[in-house]
């Protein structure tokens, strides 16, 4: 029996499974926890591609199993954290009764229907082998699962009653859908070769979001997904002049 081939795919299973846990931390409103697992889940997500490719055991049912857990790590936990806080009724840990309100929330499951229609097409699309067109579902995922602890955490007052602001999250939850299927081509991490001439993009940017890690904590987390967006537009605008 070749263990060797079956890796890639228990590493897919334990995105998966990390997945799953953070949903039942998120139904007990521990957003730190889930946080962490969705995280944790990310982690494997990178890894299970790597080994397939480095054992050359990548296949179709590798991919298809990758989509599957994607969707439930970073599709269905990010749109059930996006409920969750359009649940709250104006204090961040008071959650209505209202109908109403919970009517309103139930809009926070578009970003896990813009993330499942981002995966299926990411499938067939032969452009996104070694940069991606759109934002990645990962990279939304922790953007979203972040909010509340910027919430929790944040020392700026004006930007945690602004996530608080239900028009706000909706803004948020649309635009996150829209940027995950937008045609914006965005730049590659891979660094191949130390060349700071040619990967000058790629070594700012991982310097910039140290920084910001080390001295920002969880509010980094959206201000580099952000950043890397903004970075990508415009060199993009910069490489067609």
């Amino acid at each position: 029996m070749n263990i060797k081939k079956h890796i890639p795919n228990i590493l897919t299973l334990l995105n998966l499974l990390c997945g799953c846990i953070a949903i039942v931390f998120i139904s007990k409103l521990r957003f730190d926890l889930a946080f962490y697992f969705v995280c944790l889940g990310i982690f494997f997500d990178f890894f299970d591609g790597l080994f397939a490719r480095k054992f050359g055991v990548a296949g179709p049912l590798g991919v298809q199993l990758d989509s599957l857990a994607d969707m439930v790590t970073s599709g269905v936990a990010p749109g059930y954290v996006m409920y969750q806080m359009l649940s709250f009724d104006g204090s961040f840990m008071q959650i209505t009764n209202d109908l109403s309100f919970f009517q309103v929330s139930f809009l926070g499951f578009i970003i896990t229907l813009g993330a499942c229609y981002r995966l299926a097409n990411f499938n067939i699309d032969t452009r996104q082998s070694d940069s991606f067109i759109g934002l990645p579902t990962p990279a939304n995922a922790l953007f979203i699962m972040s909010l509340p602890l910027v919430i929790e955490e944040c020392h700026f007052l004006t930007l945690s009653e602004l996530l608080n602001i239900k028009w706000v999250l909706l803004a948020i939850t649309l635009l996150s859908a829209y940027v995950m299927n937008a045609e914006i081509p965005l730049f590659s991490l891979k660094i191949k070769n130390f060349s700071f001439q040619k990967y000058k993009l790629q070594i700012g940017f991982l310097v910039l979001s140290i920084v910001m890690i080390a001295t920002l904590q969880y509010l980094a987390i959206p201000l580099i997904i952000m950043t890397y967006v903004l970075l990508s537009v415009g060199n993009n605008m910069l490489a067609k002049k």
